[in-house]
């Protein structure tokens, strides 16, 4: 037997998810998709990842801007789907929309619930020093990540790992376990249980001014944003009114007033230890290693960076 199964994701996150669903014995009806959106720059449009796996494997796609209408309501009601697993889709589903699949709205999202709750789970997970993380497998309430937990699958976060490596493994991590989610589900196997909602922390989005490192922290605090944002939306400093975006940094043991450069190869002090910057770009440029940077940009000692 399969499930007939509706797919809403949006970023390359959800990918690896949709990918396992197609190579599944499940009957795919339909994929959602955020609609393309303009470059920063210029005028193009810019397909979300998830749309372009869809065309190139010429699933039924659709790409609404708001689900809250009659036509998407009754599209959907239509489909008649068993499953609808949703993943990073970056919309908010109307509740009256929850009642539309047989077993439910499947969410894969990538925290440990009830921790991280929200938009930013793996930026969050890192920037606040965690041992560890995971996938939740949840059923979707009316309630923002609120609902039972079917399955949970827990990884150790590496000290120095970044945003983009850790958003690599579990989406895989998540791939995986969703298959094994839908399996239980249709052979009527599936657990789920409440979350405890007092131990609920919330991962709001990431804005860029939060990327503004302050020298005033820890080393460790430091190089978790440095790591937690990168890529996006960065952590950044300024220095003689231009801003500059660090991509890559390492913790080393020299000291000094927190914000000022210790020696000519970018090392900054923290409120303990300091920042040897490793790779980093500045605004408007190309991103390169400290000392490709230093040929054209010098920064010496005694600097105080902002």
């Amino acid at each position: 037997m399969s499930q007939k199964i509706v797919f809403m994701g949006t970023p390359e996150f959800s990918v690896p998810t949709l990918e396992s669903l197609v190579n599944s014995n499940h009957q795919l009806l339909a994929v959602y998709s955020q609609p393309a959106s303009k470059a920063k720059r210029g005028q193009k449009i810019i397909p979300s990842k998830v749309e372009i796996f869809a065309k190139k494997h010429s699933l039924r796609l659709r790409t609404p801007n708001s689900l809250d209408n009659d036509e998407e309501y009754n599209y959907l009601k239509k489909l008649e789907p068993d499953i609808v697993v949703v993943i990073a889709y970056g919309k908010i589903l109307p509740k009256k929309f929850l009642n539309l699949s047989k077993n439910g709205f499947i969410n894969v999202h990538a925290s440990l619930l009830p921790k991280w709750r929200g938009a930013a789970p793996i930026q969050r997970s890192i920037m606040n020093l965690d041992n560890q993380t995971g996938i939740s497998i949840m059923k979707i309430e009316e309630k923002l990540d609120a609902g039972p937990i079917m399955h949970q699958d827990k990884i150790q976060i590496n000290e120095n790992v970044d945003a983009f490596t850790l958003s690599k493994v579990l989406s895989k991590l998540g791939a995986k376990s969703i298959i094994n989610a839908i399996d239980k589900i249709e052979k009527g196997q599936a657990k789920f249980q409440e979350q405890n909602h007092s131990e609920a922390t919330y991962a709001k989005k990431i804005s860029k001014a939060e990327g503004r490192i302050d020298w005033n922290e820890s080393a460790k605090k430091v190089l978790a944003k440095i790591n937690g944002l990168n890529p996006n939306p960065g952590a950044w400093f300024q220095y003689k009114n231009e801003r500059f975006k660090v991509w890559k940094a390492e913790i080393t043991n020299k000291s000094n007033d927190a914000g000022k450069t210790i020696d000519d190869q970018l090392t900054i002090a923290c409120k303990h230890q300091s920042i040897k910057i490793i790779e980093i770009q500045k605004e408007g440029k190309n991103r390169q290693l400290t000392d490709e940077f230093l040929l054209g940009n010098k920064i010496k000692p005694g600097e105080i960076l902002n």
